[in-house]
């Protein structure tokens, strides 16, 4: 875990956590290896990423990650229990504080999910 030791941010603890716990424990699930970081962005926003070397999702299909009760078997580990919800919960957590998560490609080989808040 790397995270600049300066950072402050205006949140509701209970909301972020969950929506860090969601984002850590589907990368944990879906992979072997998980880096989280936190920094700050130059506009003065945080910047919170997870990466898993999981098997990531394509990147036309990313945003239907975040639809309620989609699950993207193809895409994930079809073996794995759950309902869908975490990506959109983490994202709708996101939106309250003014910020949004996306998702992209992770230097890992997986999924990175990005955080982003406002500063």
């Amino acid at each position: 875990m790397q995270v600049d030791t300066a950072l402050t941010a205006s949140v509701r603890p209970n909301a972020l956590k969950r929506a860090l716990s969601n984002l850590v424990m589907n990368a944990a699930v879906q992979g072997e290896r998980v880096e989280i970081a936190a920094r700050r962005r130059p506009n003065g926003g945080l910047e919170i990423t997870v990466d898993d070397d999981g098997p990531g999702i394509p990147a036309e299909r990313r945003e239907d990650a975040f639809k309620p009760f989609n699950r993207l078997d193809e895409a994930r580990n079809q073996n794995i229990k759950g309902v869908g919800l975490g990506l959109g919960i983490a994202r709708d957590v996101a939106r309250g504080h003014g910020g949004d998560v996306r998702l992209d490609r992770s230097p890992l080989g997986g999924l990175r999910a990005v955080v982003r808040l406002p500063g």
